[in-house]
């Protein structure tokens, strides 16, 4: 499914390569309930998928996940509370970063996945730009965390990563100019994704504008049938404000056992003088830069520190 200024372009299940997109509206009894890429929905009126013909969408099933995100990190500011569905009925959540031009970026990993972990979808690191610069470090600073990772080079052979799209519904997050369109036209030829470049600061320059859901190519899938990927436009941050305290831990899984011996109703911020984590992370337990990165965090949730 693509959404494109309250036109919804559908797709009709089983899937058919014969089968036409249906062009869909949402029907008013609907009420104010949104429609977001990822949905599964039923379909009255015109489903033939001519040209001119437009049918409505008068169901949404209920979703096996959803994968959100906060505008920013500043609840006391209404933009800062605006949530956003990114994407439903996911299965897993391919962050991509790559690993030169632009450097990695952590703090944005760290933010996808605590939105994983908090939508219940099992996170993929996809490190791309490999023959700029090996993954050594970035896999280090994940080393407590059973995370699964992906290595890709603008030659590389994709077989693997196919294998683990195959059969699943992905979504691919990733700051502008990380290769992320690159690798969605390599996956799906067809897709014609728009490629931008990456400017002498490295910056990327932002090409993919909608959330889209492409159905990779047939004739790699296997039993569990092709799959899907959802490419999302390429973000500066991934706020979290919509995630509890409590979800944002379990955020930094290799932190959770240094806070057993904390007082009840510790925040785990710097300022909590009887807070056992630091210790605990002191005494060799966790990496320090992933406690740093957790408080970084907590303190850009509450609004105070620009997010990253």
């Amino acid at each position: 499914m693509a959404v494109d200024r309250g036109r919804y372009t559908c797709v009709l299940l089983p899937a058919d390569a014969a089968d036409e997109p249906v062009t869909a509206m949402r029907a008013r009894e609907l009420g104010r309930r949104s429609v977001v890429v990822g949905d599964r929905v039923w379909l009255v009126g015109d489903t033939s998928g001519a040209s001119g013909a437009l049918a409505r969408i008068v169901r949404i099933a209920e979703r096996s996940s959803v994968l959100r995100r906060t505008a920013d990190d500043d609840d006391s500011t209404p933009e800062g509370r605006l949530e956003r569905v990114v994407v439903a009925n996911a299965d897993q959540l391919v962050i991509v970063n790559s690993l030169a031009d632009p450097p990695p970026r952590t703090g944005f990993i760290d933010r996808c996945l605590v939105a994983a972990y908090d939508a219940g979808i099992e996170p993929l690191l996809c490190l791309t730009k490999s023959d700029l610069a090996g993954p050594e470090q970035v896999l280090g600073y994940y080393a407590e965390l059973d995370l699964r990772h992906v290595l890709v080079g603008p030659d590389a052979d994709l077989t693997d990563l196919r294998a683990i799209l195959t059969g699943r519904v992905s979504v691919l997050v990733g700051h502008s100019g990380v290769g992320k369109s690159t690798l969605v036209n390599r996956l799906v030829p067809d897709a014609d994704r728009a490629v931008g470049v990456v400017s002498a600061i490295g910056r990327g320059r932002h090409t993919s504008t909608s959330v889209v859901a492409l159905p990779l190519p047939a004739d790699r899938a296997a039993d569990g049938g092709p799959g899907w990927i959802i490419d999302t436009p390429g973000v500066r941050s991934f706020g979290l404000a919509h995630v509890s305290a409590d979800s944002l831990l379990h955020g930094f899984p290799d932190l959770v056992e240094g806070t057993l011996e904390c007082p009840p109703n510790c925040e785990h911020t710097t300022g909590e003088d009887d807070c056992a984590l630091s210790a605990w992370v002191a005494a060799g337990n966790a990496d320090q830069r992933r406690l740093e990165s957790y408080r970084r965090l907590l303190a850009s949730r509450a609004g105070d520190t620009e997010a990253q």
